[in-house]
């Protein structure tokens, strides 16, 4: 089995553990030989067997297995084939493993260049392939209206604040008191902005949301064509919300900056708009990993605390610019 480097949020024993269990398990379940296995992330397992290669991934219940398969093949017949469908090789029976139930997907050779938001053309073409995503599912987000959540983005960032501010005492150890009262301010201007023009969220068309547009959602394959992938967070909503993520993702590779995040053309009307230029403000990216690291302890974790550090301090004078231009906008 080759084993690859496992991330540092697991016991390295006990994944080796678990992984030679899981390749005796589909080694039982699998018609085809497998002649090797390679772990990505504890849900997220390459297979090779003799006759192809698939992804495996992990879920917690079959309904949300039987969703993902539903809408990937939903996407597909609807015109939208820049992603993966599910699969089903032989194997006796439904793959469930230790309380995972696990769905078989199409693997994507990825290209030899992985995809970053600080390439020009990459920002350029994850936007058009964001767009041609919403288009296709704004035809169909009707049907999925009972099986997904509604994105509710006020209320989500509310919590997060919430959160945040929750954790201040332990904040205070890593990040100035100056400084965390100057995002907590934004916090706070941005969702009263959002707040008294939310008729953007609720008025404009709506369509399947993808929720999560990190770079690693965008795969480029051998190919070289553009993938979107991990469906893991869809709710119905908006395209705004998404447009929205993507502009938190890559307003960093731009220098903060205002005007080159308005010569993309999917943002020319939406920078128009005071519902959206109030919701640039919030710093959602910052009170995401800081919860995440203090929830899970992971302050020893030299990787994940300099990045942090770097999205929090290193990019502070900078945001904080962007969003005294904002404010002179709004006003």
């Amino acid at each position: 089995m080759k084993m690859k480097a496992m991330s540092m949020t697991f016991n390295q024993k006990g994944d080796d553990d678990y992984f030679i269990r899981l390749l005796s398990y589909l080694r039982s379940q699998f018609r085809e030989t497998i002649v090797e296995m390679v772990p990505y992330r504890k849900s997220v397992i390459l297979i090779r067997t003799e006759k192809g290669s698939y992804m495996l991934k992990g879920f917690h219940t079959n309904k949300r297995l039987r969703l993902q398969e539903a809408f990937t093949s939903t996407l597909r017949k609807e015109g939208f084939l820049k992603t993966y469908l599910f699969v089903h090789p032989e194997i006796k029976e439904p793959l469930f493993f230790e309380g995972t139930y696990f769905g078989c997907m199409e693997y994507i050779t990825p290209n030899k260049i992985p995809f970053s938001f600080q390439s020009q053309k990459n920002r350029q073409e994850g936007l058009e392939l964001l767009e041609q995503f919403h288009q296709v599912t704004s035809s169909f987000e009707s049907r999925y209206r009972t099986l997904i959540p509604k994105g509710a983005i006020i209320e989500k960032w509310r919590d997060r604040g919430k959160t945040f501010t929750s954790n201040i005492s332990t904040l205070k150890y890593f990040i100035s008191d100056k400084i965390l009262e100057e995002m907590i301010g934004w916090a706070k201007w941005s969702l009263s902005g959002m707040d008294n023009n939310r008729s953007l969220y609720l008025n404009e068309p709506f369509c399947i949301l993808h929720g999560d547009v990190a770079h690693h959602n965008f795969l480029r394959d051998a190919n070289g064509v553009l993938n979107l992938i991990d469906f893991d967070l869809i709710s119905i909503g908006p395209a705004c919300l998404d447009y929205l993520q993507y502009a938190n993702r890559i307003l960093p590779s731009l220098d903060w900056s205002f005007e080159r995040l308005a010569r993309y053309s999917q943002y020319e009307e939406l920078l128009k708009k005071k519902a959206f230029v109030y919701a640039l403000a919030y710093p959602a990216d910052i009170f995401r990993e800081w919860n995440r690291l203090i929830r899970e302890g992971s302050y020893r974790d030299h990787q994940k605390y300099k990045q942090i550090m770097e999205l929090t301090i290193g990019q502070f004078y900078s945001r904080k610019k962007f969003i005294e231009g904002l404010k002179v906008i709004t006003n």
